[in-house]
């Protein structure tokens, strides 16, 4: 059993028990905070709940799955560009997966898209292999081009542009890395790019 503040006591206990979650003690204030019930729920109570699917009850309560967790890992396996990376979109795309928890990692369009509202963080790392032209990479949310990273080092055989992110992302936004400048046409493996939802809002 799990205490928690919030209005309507009943309710909680009815919605709770209706989703599976257990039992909720509630003690009739108002906490926004959210709270983990038998591992299982997660209870909002607030005035103005978000509506990214969670359950949501007249008093202003969401119950949400407190077990819907989001990441992935993507990596390029070998240096073949592929066909797709045309001159109009410059998307970076990679072919294996490591990591798709939750399944919001398109491998083929090689985009993620947020399943729900939250704090996610980003990473990625780009290779570029005997290539003296100096890239740059942007990572992409929706259309726009929130960081960049640069490789352009002309002594090097091997070189990556790397850079990382926390964002606030919206429910079905998506992002990408689009190749703003050069190519990678010298080889690009072992380029990573990944990502996982921090904590929802």
């Amino acid at each position: 059993m799990v205490p928690a503040r919030c209005p309507g006591p009943c309710a909680i206990l009815a919605l709770a028990t209706l989703l599976g979650c257990g039992v909720v003690l509630c003690l009739g204030q108002n906490d926004t905070e959210p709270i983990v019930l038998e591992g299982k729920c997660l209870v909002v109570c607030d005035s103005n709940p978000s509506s990214d699917g969670a359950v949501t009850s007249s008093l202003g309560i969401s119950v949400r799955s407190a077990g819907a967790k989001v990441a992935f890992s993507a990596v390029r396996g070998t240096n073949h560009e592929p066909s797709e990376m045309s001159n109009t979109s410059m998307t970076i795309y990679f072919d294996q997966v490591l990591v798709n928890i939750g399944n919001h990692f398109d491998l083929k369009a090689s985009v993620f898209q947020a399943p729900r509202r939250g704090i996610y963080s980003f990473s990625f790392h780009v290779v570029k292999v005997y290539n003296r032209q100096t890239i740059q990479v942007n990572l992409m949310q929706n259309d726009y081009a929130v960081i960049s990273a640069f490789a352009g080092d002309q002594d090097v055989t091997r070189e990556a542009a790397s850079n990382g992110v926390l964002l606030m992302i919206e429910r079905e936004d998506r992002v990408y890395l689009k190749l703003e400048r050069g190519t990678l046409m010298g080889g690009w493996k072992f380029s990573t790019f990944s990502g996982f939802l921090v904590f929802p809002l």
